[in-house]
């Protein structure tokens, strides 16, 4: 299974940009989908969450102006990151809960993509 995201680069400050992951490889099923984002020296941090379902988690930082969104029919997620501040700047990885043929039928892991840079600047 490969997640390959798409979308980083430059954006001013109040800009928009938008994110997408896509998953490819032996999928049965695809849960959990979501965006974290890591700065030097910093850890991995949640940005949004989603679930098969549609329900979704931010977090407080990023309410109100990023949205997650999901096209399970494409094992694809987005992010559309509106208003975006310098603090905003970051690799950002997708990552999902995925389903593949198993030994024993199915087995679950997590996958992680590459990860794409957004820079928020003027």
């Amino acid at each position: 299974v490969q997640l390959q995201a798409f979308g980083g680069g430059l954006v001013q400050p109040g800009g928009s940009l938008r994110l997408s992951c896509a998953a490819s490889g032996s999928i049965i099923k695809i849960n959990d989908m979501g965006w974290y984002r890591q700065t030097p020296g910093e850890r991995r941090e949640l940005v949004a969450t989603i679930t098969r379902a549609g329900s979704t988690n931010y977090a407080d930082s990023m309410k109100g102006r990023f949205t997650i969104s999901r096209d399970s029919a494409k094992n694809t997620v987005y992010l559309q990151m509106n208003s975006p501040r310098p603090e905003d700047t970051a690799v950002y990885y997708c990552n999902s809960k995925v389903a593949t043929p198993g030994p024993r039928g199915i087995d679950w892991s997590d996958y992680w993509g590459h990860g794409t840079k957004v820079t928020v600047s003027s």
